[in-house]
């Protein structure tokens, strides 16, 4: 079940490899979490030591969080993967132009999980292609649809 999706990212990047990690969360994050209060928009993926990290992740806290937690909506969340996983995504972040991008947040067996990919970023041109494409497929439904209801009449 997802959460949050992370739309823009599908446009601003050419998407190689997806992986889904864990994360470490407060419990007044999971709260506001279910409760639809976060942004994944502008958030990325880092390696600091030899963990990964997402940041720029918005968790917007509740109005009823406990009054002796002092949220903090922009923390940078760790996230969970085996080691072999990150050395190789650590290789791969090294060559020029690829990031770490998140796609979406999501439950599985009552955890949330982040999902993010290893992406490389589109030119401009790219991005009108994808524009371009995009009503192509949204004109092509549209003339389907009134053919057939111009053939219902």
């Amino acid at each position: 079940m997802s959460i949050v999706e992370n739309r823009r990212a599908r446009f601003e990047y050419h998407l190689e490899e997806e992986y889904e990690a864990g994360m470490v969360l407060e419990g007044w994050e999971v709260k506001a979490i279910r409760s639809g209060q976060v942004q994944l928009t502008g958030s990325y993926v880092i390696v600091r030591d030899g963990e990964l990290f997402l940041v720029g992740c918005q968790i917007n806290p509740l109005r009823t969080a406990s009054t002796h937690v002092r949220p903090e909506a922009q923390r940078s969340k760790k996230l969970l993967l085996a080691k072999q996983e990150i050395r190789r995504l650590i290789g791969k972040t090294e060559q020029k132009g690829y990031t770490l991008v998140p796609l979406d947040l999501h439950f599985k067996a009552g955890r949330v999980k982040c999902q993010f990919a290893l992406g490389k970023g589109k030119a401009l041109h790219d991005k009108r292609e994808t524009e371009k494409k995009r009503d192509w497929e949204k004109e092509k439904g549209q003339l389907m649809r009134s053919k057939i209801s111009a053939g219902k009449s």
